[in-house]
């Protein structure tokens, strides 16, 4: 089996976790650029009135270079409260979730200590929900920028947030579903609260494009 190509994402989304549980080994795109309107600094949740969008802010570089910078050197912007802001926002979407507190200790943490670079702190998040899916697959990191590939499963187009597939995806019960009815491919907190055990097999049986 081909290797699968992923960008590292905040709290990434169902489809990135099917290709992640659906590959023997995944490498992560260290070396490209930043793009806005991506899964690199975003997450859609499940609150109360609707699909919630919880943005990371981050410093922008202004006319230098172009306005480009690598996704690697890119700053979180502390001068906003977003740490309490998305938890308080977890929490309210979660709360009555089946499986909220079985992970809240585990991921809390993540929202406790300020963080300085986008890329390191989404790998933060991304073991974290790794060890509460138990999720043991190998992965490594590119260490050149490579547009095109020839033996590997390039699924980077997943960081995409505006110009997402849509995938097939099962649906599944979640906590407002009874008001605005299900809503697919959100954060992977969705899947993680509301299926908890249940969601790598979720994952195994769901197909992307």
């Amino acid at each position: 089996m081909k290797p699968t190509l992923l960008h590292p994402m905040y709290f990434g989304s169902i489809a990135q976790y099917v290709a992640i549980v659906k590959s023997d080994t995944i490498i992560f795109e260290n070396h490209d650029n930043y793009q806005k309107q991506t899964y690199r600094n975003r997450a859609y949740i499940y609150g109360a009135n609707g699909k919630l969008l919880l943005t990371i802010p981050i410093k922008h570089t202004g006319k230098e270079n172009n306005g480009k910078q690598l996704y690697r050197d890119v700053r979180i912007e502390n001068e906003f409260q977003w740490q309490s802001l998305h938890w308080k926002s977890i929490q309210s979407a979660y709360r009555t979730s089946p499986f909220f507190e079985y992970y809240e200790d585990e991921l809390v943490p993540l929202f406790e200590k300020r963080k300085d670079y986008l890329l390191d702190f989404n790998y933060e998040c991304m073991e974290a929900i790794h060890d509460c899916l138990q999720l043991d697959i190998p992965h490594t990191k590119t260490e050149t920028f490579h547009k095109e590939y020839q033996d590997i499963n390039d699924k980077r187009i997943l960081i995409n947030a505006k110009k997402e597939e849509k995938h097939p995806l099962s649906s599944y019960i979640q906590v407002f579903s009874d008001k605005h009815g299900f809503i697919p491919n959100l954060s992977i907190l969705d899947l993680l609260f509301n299926e908890g055990t249940n969601a790598i097999s979720y994952l195994e049986n769901q197909m992307i494009f």
